[in-house]
């Protein structure tokens, strides 16, 4: 399914490796242009943080994340948004194209 994704392999692994060690247990899904096919190198990546059980992430935790990625040698702005903290009727339309991201957790 990741082929999908307009996404180096070098960016996919530095955003997985952020994850892993900033939002650990947390399911992650690209959406957007970025899956949609109508991205270029530029285009931001959409991320939905899907907690564990659907809960709200602590704030503090995703804010370390967002901190860590504008500090990463990412060329490009990555928007990531708390599953629980979105509007219903934005589910649909994410749940209609998106694409899973590998994020290991061996807690």
């Amino acid at each position: 399914m990741t082929d999908r994704l307009h996404l180096s392999e070098r960016h996919r692994r530095k955003i997985e490796t952020l994850l892993h060690e900033y939002l650990p247990g947390v399911e992650v899904w690209a959406y957007g242009s970025r899956v949609s096919g109508r991205s270029h190198d530029g285009s931001d990546l959409d991320l939905v943080l899907r907690g564990p059980g659907l809960k709200e992430i602590p704030i503090g935790q995703l804010a370390d994340f967002e901190e860590a990625i504008r500090e990463s040698t990412i060329p490009f702005l990555v928007e990531a948004r708390d599953w629980a903290r979105l509007p219903d009727r934005f589910h649909g339309e994410i749940e209609s194209n998106y694409v899973k991201l590998s994020v290991i957790d061996d807690r």
